[in-house]
């Protein structure tokens, strides 16, 4: 008998769930609270599409090799379908140096190195038009799921949804792909479903604005100042997408209130992005146009959730996919790329058998092998950045010993290391891009050694691989555009 599937939500974790399900023959349909997108192309998704179930739609994406790996081997039309409608393949090729280049050698594995870049509009509307052809999908737009329906006790069996109206939508398995603003886990605990979750702040809020290259300009040439970094008090990228198209997005630490309140504002944000070397030429008048504002994100957490409780399924038929179950700091660019490997692991949970609580303790495997790691991994490094953010406003700090040795490592070891070896390159993007193991690359002798070497080399011996300034100091840049850099010094200081 054919599996039924009611997916809330037909976003990219929506719409991974039915890629990955509705191959094996299970009849999916995906519950969308939104109406559809408009008709036409890229630009009127980009402009006409009332998402409003997608907080960040409408910020700066790139699609981690992972992901774009997933759509190679298991939707070869859809990556076809996606580079005609303008998204980029970007390979590891493009990331080199010119230091690199004289000894780089080409490797077969490189072509799973290979990013996918447009705008989300764009990603997500070629995805749609392909599940919606998919035979055995339906997708119901505007259809509002209220809560779930559900029978029996400890575990709690979920039976289907119910719809604003009073429809009931039965299915053998309901998979909550609704996102961060996801209710049923707040139902499921008014149930008495007992919920694993762990959640912290990521301490920073996030801003994009969109531009368009005017007729006849490309894009500035790569390998002068960085156009991605890290100047402490601000995090900064250009995001090339489909099209003629791209966005900046800048992360700014939750401690930063004066450039928080402002950076809103057009005229602040250009100011702010005119003064990062690598980002100045992306601005040029005459190179480009703002198409968008500047779009702001708050409430940035991670989370982990799981319905496994003491060895035992806290819930049968019921699982979550995305923003719903795994949150993320949308600064690593992986929230997309973790939907489609969790899709694709929910798919291979259900392959095992019939039993329900089996099929859960397999998929929550899953989960914790195949994203766990890169998880912990992020939550690791948001919580150092929000030490360094406020220790750069405070006026007595000074830095401990193992702290100038950790970075030390990090900046005249690790960063020279990769800027400078191809191999190590290669190997490093491989871990960032979840082909394996986030920290493997440097537990490899071969490579540590190397690292170590470049650490221990003088830092005249190794001036030139240093990359230029990628901007300039906290104080300098917001007097350029009209800000106080003391207050929130004061502030922090007297707090």
């Amino acid at each position: 008998m054919t599996e039924t599937v009611a997916v809330i939500g037909a976003g990219m974790a929506g719409l991974w769930t039915a890629l990955a399900l509705a191959p094996t023959g299970r009849k999916v349909t995906l519950l969308d609270r939104d109406p559809p997108p408009p008709p036409g192309d890229a630009d009127e998704a980009f402009t006409g599409w009332a998402h409003r179930g997608v907080t960040h739609l409408r910020h700066s994406h790139a699609f981690l090799a992972r992901l774009r790996g997933i759509i190679r081997d298991e939707h070869p039309a859809l990556l076809e379908a996606l580079n005609a409608a303008g998204c980029r393949e970007l390979g590891l090729d493009g990331m080199l140096t010119d230091r690199h280049r004289k000894r780089w050698r080409p490797r077969p594995e490189d072509a799973d190195l290979v990013v996918l870049t447009s705008r989300r509009t764009t990603m997500e509307l070629v995805i749609r038009r392909y599940v919606e052809a998919m035979p055995n999908v339906e997708i119901r737009s505007e259809a509002f799921v209220e809560g779930l329906d559900a029978s029996g006790e400890a575990p709690l069996k979920v039976t289907g949804v119910r719809l604003r109206g009073g429809e009931t939508v039965a299915a053998d398995l309901v998979v909550d792909a609704s996102g961060r603003t996801s209710s049923a886990f707040d139902q499921l605990a008014d149930l008495g479903v007992q919920i694993g979750e762990t959640a912290e702040d990521a301490g920073i809020l996030y801003f994009t604005r969109h531009y368009r290259l005017r007729p006849g300009q490309v894009e500035p040439p790569r390998g002068g100042a960085p156009a991605t970094g890290d100047l402490g008090f601000i995090k900064f990228g250009v995001f090339p997408a489909d099209n003629g198209c791209f966005s900046i997005t800048l992360c700014v630490p939750e401690i930063e209130l004066e450039i928080r309140k402002t950076i809103v504002d057009p005229a602040i944000f250009d100011g702010i992005c005119r003064e990062i070397p690598g980002m100045r030429p992306w601005l040029e008048p005459e190179r480009t146009e703002a198409v968008s504002k500047v779009y702001g994100m708050g409430d940035l957490k991670s989370r982990w959730r799981t319905l496994v409780s003491e060895g035992r399924a806290a819930v049968l038929g019921f699982f979550a996919v995305g923003d719903s179950l795994i949150r993320t700091n949308p600064l690593y660019g992986r929230g997309c790329a973790f939907a489609a490997v969790s899709a694709t692991l929910l798919r291979d949970a259900l392959e095992v058998g019939q039993d329900p609580a089996g099929r859960l303790f397999a998929y929550e495997a899953g989960l914790k092998r195949e994203i766990l790691p890169f998880f912990e991994t992020m939550q690791k490094d948001d919580r150092a950045a929000v030490r360094r953010a406020r220790q750069a406003l405070d006026p007595h700090h000074r830095p401990s010993l193992r702290s100038r040795i950790l970075k030390s490592f990090a900046e005249d070891g690790v960063a020279i290391a990769i800027r400078s070896d191809p191999d190590l390159l290669r190997s490093a993007m491989r871990g960032f891009h979840m082909l394996e193991h986030p920290s493997d690359w440097l537990k490899r002798p071969v490579n540590l050694g190397k690292v170590l070497l470049h650490w221990m080399a003088p830092r005249a011996a190794k001036a030139e691989v240093y990359p230029p300034k990628a901007g300039p100091r906290r104080a300098e840049l917001m007097r350029a555009v009209g800000l106080d850099p003391e207050l929130d010094v004061a502030r922090v200081s007297a707090g």
